[in-house]
């Protein structure tokens, strides 16, 4: 019943918020140079803490102009999945557990267990 009411009046497209007595920020323009010469302009709040570095509309990295040279901080080296098995695991209990699945493998094979494989 309620949405039948409201249909037509067109309130959900009104809003009743003015931009009266609201104070905007001061801006800044900060201007950003890739690789390719592209020049990206942006602009910042005054207080905002402008990053040294900004992705460019090419993809490349743009460094702000005239500003400090961005550090690079060292990464986190990725973790493999074998690391993270590591992790859980030790080598002996991961080799007893392939001898287990290998044996239940060739048992539904209907291999023999009596010969010795050789890696």
């Amino acid at each position: 019943m309620a949405e039948r009411s409201l249909r037509g009046t067109n309130l959900s497209a009104l809003s009743m918020e003015t931009d009266e007595n609201v104070v905007l920020s001061e801006r800044q323009i900060t201007r950003y140079v890739c690789p390719n010469q592209h020049v990206s302009e942006l602009p910042f709040s005054i207080e905002a803490d402008i990053p040294p570095v900004w992705e460019c509309r090419c993809g490349q990295e743009a460094k702000l102009l005239d500003g400090p040279e961005p550090v690079d901080k060292p990464g986190k080296a990725a973790r493999t999945h074998w690391d993270m098995l590591l992790e859980r695991r030790s080598i002996a209990e991961l080799e007893e557990l392939l001898e287990e699945r290998l044996a239940l493998l060739r048992a539904s094979r209907g291999e023999t267990p009596d010969r010795k494989r050789s890696a």
